[in-house]
């Protein structure tokens, strides 16, 4: 099966109560967990989370909840990756189901698309990929303008390209990683210790739909950005 998941802690630091924050009249929980839900490529929607209130909350929504997730993998430091290994074996030991594919839908994103997950779950299908995330183009290109300490006291550029880059449309190409969509194979979970350690493709989506939600001003720019769709024809597939 393909199990669709939303990772909720009670604790988030950077928008306290993230997930039950509103956007669009909606919990940002539950609009994860309704963008899943109409992706025909998932079998279910998942919540692993430790707080009862976001817990009750998907619910509503479809979502399905194995068990609250145990405090030592709900603090800020805990890696992701620990909580996915954490629900699907809960998940396969409650209902006797082999997990195929995780699908991580993170709840800071809700701009993202059902097609999107579509998407990355066929690209992991077809290609010998462990892992297919969501990647937009950035504004920031470390060919161009992003840099970084030097040993000297001073800073150069990130990465020293072959010729000098005058302007960013010069620059090589370069993605920034969404946590959209995270579609990973199952074995990998416990072959790995994170997704950098795999075979990585990714799909393209515009940056609208990648926008991440880490301080109060993203809801804002979000809100702004929701009826907006002249970037929507660059996504592809990489």
């Amino acid at each position: 099966m393909i199990l669709g998941a939303v990772c909720a802690r009670g604790g988030s630091r950077g928008v306290p109560g993230k997930a039950m924050r509103t956007l669009f009249g909606q919990p940002l929980i539950g609009i994860a967990v309704e963008c899943g839900r109409k992706c025909p490529e998932l079998d279910a929607m998942a919540v692993s989370t430790d707080d009862t209130v976001i817990a009750e909350t998907a619910r509503t929504f479809g979502a399905v909840i194995p068990c609250l997730r145990p405090q030592e993998l709900a603090g800020h430091t805990t890696p992701k990756w620990s909580v996915f290994r954490h629900l699907v074996d809960e998940w396969e030991r409650r209902y006797e189901t082999r997990v195929e594919i995780l699908v991580d839908l993170d709840l800071c994103v809700p701009l993202r698309e059902p097609e999107d997950i579509t998407r990355c779950i066929r690209k992991l299908r077809e290609s010998a990929a462990d892992v297919v995330i969501t990647a937009f183009i950035p504004h920031r290109n470390p060919y161009f303008n992003m840099v970084e300490p030097d040993r000297k006291g001073g800073y150069r550029i990130v990465k020293s390209p072959d010729s000098i880059v005058h302007n960013r449309q010069e620059a090589p190409v370069v993605y920034g990683l969404s946590p959209a969509v995270y579609a990973i194979r199952r074995e990998v979970l416990d072959r790995f210790e994170h997704w950098s350690q795999a075979v990585m493709e990714i799909v393209e989506i515009p940056r609208r739909r990648a926008w991440d939600i880490d301080e109060e001003m993203d809801l804002k720019v979000i809100e702004a950005m929701a009826g907006w769709k002249n970037d929507d024809n660059r996504s592809k597939t990489i």
